[in-house]
């Protein structure tokens, strides 16, 4: 009897220390996503009225061609930045890993970024690439267009964001690094294998389920991505259809057009998105993620 009591009271206790994450969950995301849901069916006026109009924000956005150019952005933008982010992030965790001097120091200097408003990173790499008078086209003794070529802008935009988190990634990487059995070093070592084949052999496959976690985070938010291309790429470039990415196109529907239905219509259609990619990469993780210690 005293034992089901104890159970209760710290079955009590555990439900009070979630309870304002659970809340805060609740009345954060989950209840303003319904919201969202509802709107997507609905034509909003002013003053919050709005009309029922079934799936015609749907009918418009799965008809619109200005909507798939932006879907596949958002797909081609995670395929710039995710794999090369994630390599990057990976060597750089090695590299840190290692035993090298002012180690700390070096932690700091790649993190930092992360810790810089991405507004100011944006304009910071802006100016760097002007095709007048930025720093990458005096180095290069080049004259490029990279923001407003249709072709180049979106790559500039990956840039960006590849330098901005891949110093954050690669501190997560870190702390799995830093969890690796050191007798497995040593096992492979007797063994003859190099550093190479350790590398392959005995890193990834520990590090593997923090790798796993890094790129689901890297890639919703590669699909998500807004700040960068809405302050590297105005509504006047020439290359803003073949760069916005999803929530460029909401927040121009949404916020500069004031149809905040379709736009409504356009987070759903991401969140789905976002849904079906966490899902293949849950179903993938069973063939590389390893969880045995």
């Amino acid at each position: 009897m005293k034992k089901t009591k104890l159970l209760n009271s710290e079955a009590k206790w555990g439900y009070g220390l979630v309870a304002p994450t659970i809340i805060g969950l609740l009345i954060l995301n989950i209840w303003p996503f319904i919201q969202t849901l509802i709107l997507s069916f609905t034509n909003a006026k002013k003053f919050g009225s709005y009309d029922f109009v079934g799936l015609t924000n749907y009918v418009r956005m799965f008809q619109s061609t200005e909507f798939w150019q932006a879907t596949w952005n958002s797909i081609y933008f995670c395929i710039l930045t995710v794999p090369v982010g994630i390599i990057l992030a990976l060597l750089l965790a090695v590299f840190l890993n290692s035993k090298i001097k002012g180690k700390v120091v070096f932690r700091a200097i790649y993190f930092l970024p992360m810790v810089v408003a991405p507004v100011a990173v944006a304009m910071v790499w802006k100016w760097m690439f002007n095709s007048n008078y930025g720093i990458i086209n005096d180095v290069l003794g080049l004259h490029i267009d990279w923001l407003t070529n249709p072709h180049l802008a979106i790559v500039s935009c990956a840039v960006v964001s590849i330098w901005s988190s891949v110093g954050y990634d690669a501190v997560l990487l870190l702390s799995g690094l830093q969890n690796v059995p050191k007798t497995l070093y040593e096992a492979a070592d007797l063994d003859g294998a190099t550093k190479i084949q350790q590398f392959f052999h005995v890193t990834l496959p520990m590090v593997s389920p923090t790798l796993f976690m890094v790129i689901i985070m890297r890639l919703m938010s590669s699909l998500k991505v807004y700040d960068i291309m809405y302050m590297m790429i105005s509504e006047s470039n020439p290359a803003l259809l073949d760069t916005q990415s999803l929530m460029y196109l909401f927040y121009r529907e949404s916020f500069v057009i004031g149809s905040k239905g379709y736009g409504s219509a356009i987070v759903v259609w991401t969140v789905v998105l976002i849904g079906i990619v966490t899902a293949l990469q849950f179903w993938g993780q069973k063939k590389w993620v390893n969880y045995d210690v």
